[in-house]
């Protein structure tokens, strides 16, 4: 179960939407109703996990021992190093800022609290789990587990929770920093935007090397 909480954790490291949440807390007056929008943008996005949680739980539990026997192979930290690697050297290459052109096309829709924003939050939890490997590792180590059906499927609402959990948390620094934009917090996320490029590398950079090293840990 904790090695499942670990890949949710890293799957919560989503660059584009704390950029959206970020962006929105910066262009919306200090009376615009940011709380409401980001609410609703981020629960969006946790439905859209959640959902294609319960439809990947369905396919890894109908292939069964498949993938146990995929865990307890040398091939599940082969992957985890390759996926790590190859999203190192990916991060290294990038420009850093290619999330910009896609945060911007997202921005229209959460300009203001409605269905909208909860679709937009939804597609993005969509985009966020489909492309991510910690979301599929963290759901093949919970399906494989020896957890009843009501464990398994009740956990993917925590499962899902966890994977929000550091745009949760920026959401209310954001919140917090738009109150009181001269607190330490406030001057922290200046500097963090000053140098925005670099800080989606380093992220990017995190998790290749988390990977990398779950990977290694896995072989031993």
């Amino acid at each position: 179960m904790l090695l499942a909480v670990s890949f949710a954790l890293l799957d919560s490291v989503n660059v584009l939407l704390i950029g959206i949440v970020v962006a929105i807390g910066a262009f919306l007056p200090r009376s615009g109703r940011y709380g409401l929008i980001a609410f609703l943008l981020i629960l969006g996005d946790w439905l859209g996990v959640f959902l294609l949680c319960i439809v990947v739980m369905v396919i890894f539990d109908g292939l069964g021992d498949l993938i146990q026997q995929f865990l307890d192979s040398p091939v599940f930290g082969i992957v985890l190093i390759v996926v790590g690697v190859a999203s190192f050297i990916a991060t290294k290459l990038s420009r850093g800022d290619g999330n910009t052109e896609m945060i911007e096309r997202f921005l229209a829709p959460v300009r203001r609290p409605s269905l909208l924003t909860v679709g937009a939050g939804l597609l993005l939890g969509l985009i966020q789990s489909a492309t991510s490997a910690p979301f599929y590792a963290g759901l093949a180590v919970l399906s494989a587990g020896d957890f009843s059906v009501a464990i398994r499927y009740g956990g993917l609402i925590i499962y899902a929770s966890l994977a929000l959990s550091l745009p949760t948390i920026v959401a209310f620094l954001v919140g917090w920093v738009r109150a009181y934009p001269e607190s330490p917090v406030g001057v922290l996320f200046d500097k963090a935007g000053q140098n925005k490029t670099a800080l989606a590398k380093w992220a990017g950079y995190l998790v290749a090397i988390v990977l990398t090293i779950m990977g290694a840990l896995a072989l031993i």
